[in-house]
């Protein structure tokens, strides 16, 4: 039998969610509600420690920072050792960054915690999505893995209303020390829970760690790797752009909202991550089985974040266009992971974790651009007496991540190189 085909005799599906992708889809509730939070809370560390747009921007990106460079390592033991001794011992590198952040006198040991917890939720979706390879068909997998992600998603939804309502009960360092604690929690349910493989599948003939991390250039050099990832890898991006940051700071000085509109609004925006991670999972893998091209939701969701970041470019006023634009956004940048999958099925299943990896590194180093781009960009007007920044600022750091989006979804279609056959 092939590796990562699920075997005749293994459980059932519903089982097989309960004891493999639910349990790694915790660590990803985690890693959603902690680069959340800094929407939420970012005002308050601005004020706390005197940040600037671009000092707090690069204090967020340092998580997406650390969170990158952890991207290939951890791809690679993904492969060789497997997601259930990767992701339960990163669970706890987590609870240790947590730790710190609580902890923290002065930005720069809050920024160190943040790195470290940027390491120990590096493999949270890549795990996921390695396992689901192994256990489930490949059609299957998007839908799975869409189906995890809704459970992951709400992290971000806690980390919107319910932490705004914590704040003034435990502070911003309790907040951490909470997920200190569900990150313990969670490496031990993944570790008894978690089988190291699918029964009956032959283990990868032995190679040198030499020739297992040339593997990478395999992967960057490939022709569809290199042709559709700008376009996936920008829908996780801006997501991450602006969940983890930047919509906070916008729905307050665009949109005028105080602190309990600003976290209902942001947890609508979760809302749309939660909902479109189930539906455009669940739609990947239906196109996918009647012959569309696991692309096709991937090229959908693209259209829907440019029409949603061209209607906020307009600086809308009405509370509710403001949610359900931020929900859109969201909602659409949602099928990023079942663009992951849709590329990852061009190569062997031995290969599923480095060649997600190697697109989240691209795409988590997008990110660290952008947070402190955007910053940079907001920081080139007044700053105002309320603390906040000019909406002038904002339309011109959507502006800019619209361009960029765009030129990515362009890119598929330049004659630029003859791919070789698309995944299907």
């Amino acid at each position: 039998m092939g590796e990562g085909q699920r075997p005749c005799h293994a459980p059932p599906p519903m089982s097989l969610f309960t004891r493999i992708t639910l349990p790694l889809a915790a660590i990803n509730f985690i890693n959603q509600a902690n680069r959340s939070l800094v929407a939420v809370i970012g005002p308050f560390l601005a004020l706390e420690f005197g940040l600037t747009a671009a000092e707090l921007g690069l204090l967020a990106a340092c998580f997406f920072a650390s969170y990158a460079m952890a991207q290939l390592p951890i791809g690679l033991a993904l492969d060789l050792k497997g997601p259930r001794r990767v992701q339960a011992t990163l669970a706890l590198v987590a609870a240790t960054g947590f730790v710190i952040s609580a902890l923290s006198t002065d930005v720069l040991m809050l920024a160190a915690g943040r790195c470290v917890a940027g390491i120990g939720v590096a493999a949270g979706l890549m795990a996921m999505l390695k396992a689901n390879t192994q256990w489930y068909p490949k059609e299957r997998v998007a839908a799975v893995t869409g189906a995890g992600l809704f459970f992951a998603s709400m992290g971000g939804l806690a980390a919107t209303m319910p932490v705004q309502w914590a704040l003034p009960f435990i502070g911003w360092r309790g907040v951490f020390a909470v997920l200190a604690i569900l990150a313990v929690m969670v490496s031990a349910w993944i570790w008894f829970s978690v089988p190291n493989a699918p029964p009956g599948v032959a283990p990868a003939p032995r190679r040198s760690l030499r020739q297992e991390i040339g593997e990478y250039g395999r992967i960057f050099k490939d022709p569809v790797f290199l042709r559709l990832v700008p376009t996936v890898g920008m829908l996780s991006t801006l997501n991450f752009t602006y969940q983890g940051l930047w919509a906070g700071p916008w729905l307050r000085d665009v949109g005028g909202l105080d602190d309990g509109a600003r976290a209902a609004a942001l947890l609508i925006y979760a809302l749309g991550m939660m909902i479109g991670s189930l539906f455009t999972g669940q739609a990947a893998s239906f196109a996918q089985a009647r012959g569309f091209s696991p692309m096709l939701m991937p090229y959908v969701g693209v259209a829907g974040c440019l029409f949603a970041q061209a209607m906020l470019m307009l600086g809308p006023s009405n509370f509710w266009v403001m949610a359900f634009l931020w929900f859109f956004f969201s909602f659409s940048g949602s099928v990023g992971p079942a663009g992951y999958a849709a590329i990852a099925q061009g190569f062997p299943p031995a290969l599923a974790g480095r060649v997600s990896t190697a697109i989240n590194f691209l795409m988590l180093c997008v990110v660290f651009l952008f947070q402190t781009g955007i910053g940079a960009i907001l920081d080139l007007w007044p700053r105002a007496a309320s603390g906040g920044w000019a909406p002038e600022g904002y339309v011109w750091a959507l502006g800019m991540t619209f361009s960029v989006q765009l030129a990515a979804a362009l890119w598929i279609f330049l004659p630029w190189r003859q791919p070789r056959k698309e995944p299907v």
